[in-house]
Parts: structure tokens; sequence; C-alpha cells
């Protein structure tokens, strides 16, 4: 899966004179990103005219706080590429202002002309980004108090269960939902009744990822092990 997402990336990424790139965190995008960086340093794919911008960041940590996504995506992926790291963006979780900063980092995917290629996955619950069940399908860049199933979801990442922030700034859904092409991963039998319901639910506020069967342009990529709980035959994408 990882493979196929990341040849997929590296391929618009040469295409393209300049791309901006819509990229997630978490586990399921890590071994995307360790194939991005292996194909940097053999193939020397440049990613001097590449913008990325995140989904998300805990409300409360600071970048370099080795739990936040800043640090993340540092440590992931931008730390071993050639990307002017000034156009690198993610929300300031540390904000003084956090209402003011939604609204900054919204104006700012609206002037770099918005994400050509968005990466995302997806949560047990339907969320994309930090967008929570019954979030507006219209919404924007925003403050989101995060579900307990989300936080227990990241707990792993921390020391302790309470250390977990209790908030995230995440782009909208209707700010995800303009992105001009979606590539969305699914991996791993935790996902499964996830994938499930994506394929078979109606769209509905209370599955945010539901959304995304009315864009005109989503790609899934998603692994056996999430694809387990439907039959081959009724699949409509190809299972990797």
């Amino acid at each position: 899966m990882s493979k196929v997402a990341s040849d997929y990336i590296i391929k618009k990424i040469k295409s393209s004179s300049r791309i901006t790139l819509g990229l997630a965190t978490g586990g399921t995008p890590e071994g995307t990103y360790k194939h991005l960086i292996n194909d940097h340093r053999r193939n020397g794919t440049s990613y001097k005219h590449v913008t990325t911008v995140n989904l998300d960041e805990y409300v409360g940590l600071s970048g370099n706080h080795q739990n936040s996504y800043q640090y993340y995506m540092r440590t992931n992926l931008f730390d071993h590429i050639d990307i002017n790291q000034d156009h690198a963006h993610l929300p300031k979780g540390d904000a003084i202002d956090i209402e003011m900063e939604c609204k900054r980092y919204e104006e700012l995917i609206e002037n770099i002309g918005g994400v050509d290629l968005q990466l995302l996955g997806i949560g047990k619950n339907g969320h994309i980004g930090f967008n929570e069940p019954g979030t507006s399908f219209q919404s924007k860049t925003h403050v989101v108090t995060l579900a307990s199933s989300t936080r227990e979801a990241n707990a792993r990442y921390f020391d302790r269960p309470d250390d977990v922030p209790t908030q995230a700034i995440t782009m909208g859904i209707g700010t995800i939902v303009k992105s001009k092409e979606i590539l969305l991963l699914i991996a791993g039998e935790s996902k499964k009744e996830a994938f499930k319901k994506l394929i078979e639910n109606d769209v509905d506020e209370s599955f945010p990822a539901s959304i995304l069967k009315k864009h005109h342009n989503v790609k899934i990529i998603v692994d056996e092990k999430a694809a387990l709980s439907l039959e081959k035959g009724k699949i409509p994408i190809s299972v990797i």
C-alpha cells in the first residue's frame, strides 16, 4: 500500500513544475514517507518546487514537542528531503490566539491556490483530519475537541493516556474536499469496519469520510487486512 501510494505521489511531483501536497500524520502514512525518502536518496527526486500543508496539529504543543505533528513531519519526512522548510506548513498548536490561527491557516491554504493532492487516512469512527462525527461538511479550519476513541487511538504515542491533548486544530471537511485530488490510505484490520462503512453506507455527517463519495477525484488504496470485511467481488477498487 505504502509503495503504491509513494509511487503515485512521486509521479505527480515529477510531472509538475509547482505542486501543493496536503499531508497527514499517524501510523498509516509512515511507510509512504519512508518510500519517498528512499526515492529521494536513490533517485534524486526533488521537492524544491513542492509546497505542503498538513491537516492538523494538537492544541497546546509547540513544534519542538516530540508528540507534535510538526516534530513528526520533520523526523519522518522534511529533514530527509530537499524541500524548502518555509514551504512546509502546519497549524501552530501553541498559538496565543487559536481562533485567529485557524483563520490564518485557512487563508494560507487559499492564498497558495489550494491543495493539488491531499493524502488522507481514516479514523475508526470515520474521522478525516481531526473532524469527528457530526462535523459539518462545510466546515473550514477550526478547533475540535477530540473524541475519546481518537485520543485512545493516539495514546500509544504518549507516555500516559492522560497526556494526549484534548483539542486540535484541523482543516475542515469543506477545506479538505476543495482539494483537486484526494488519495485515501486505509491499512490494518482495525480499520476494516471503517472501510466497510465507507463503501456501503450513505453520505452522512455522522461518518465524516463518507463525503469523499461526492468528490470528483478520489483514489483509495487499501490493504487486504482492512478489506477483510468485504467480499472482494463487492469492492469497487483494486485491493493492494
